[in-house]
């Protein structure tokens, strides 16, 4: 999966949530509760890149991957966007 296929179906959770989506309820948390998610999915990689196996390593980065896209959509930005950042900083 890409991530604007990803991002394609967060958009989609967005537009029309269900009950048990993780993701509906993410984002009616609200942004501080998707920032929180970042920053403890961004000290688990942390943890699993110094002390876990790179299994353990994948998983963690596909959870932080998720809930920056999450924090994305939250703040109305898009892979292009940051595509874009990056491309700007290669040149």
């Amino acid at each position: 999966m890409t991530l604007n296929e990803l991002y394609a179906i967060l958009q989609e959770r967005q537009a029309h949530p269900r009950p048990e989506s993780y993701t509906a309820s993410l984002l009616e948390s609200g942004l501080p509760r998707i920032a929180q998610k970042v920053g403890e999915e961004a000290a688990e990689v942390i943890v699993a890149a110094l002390a876990q196996d790179d299994r353990r390593l994948t998983e963690e980065i596909a959870d932080l991957t998720y809930h920056v896209l999450v924090l994305m959509l939250a703040r109305g930005l898009t892979p292009d966007d940051i595509a874009a950042e990056l491309e700007r900083r290669h040149r």
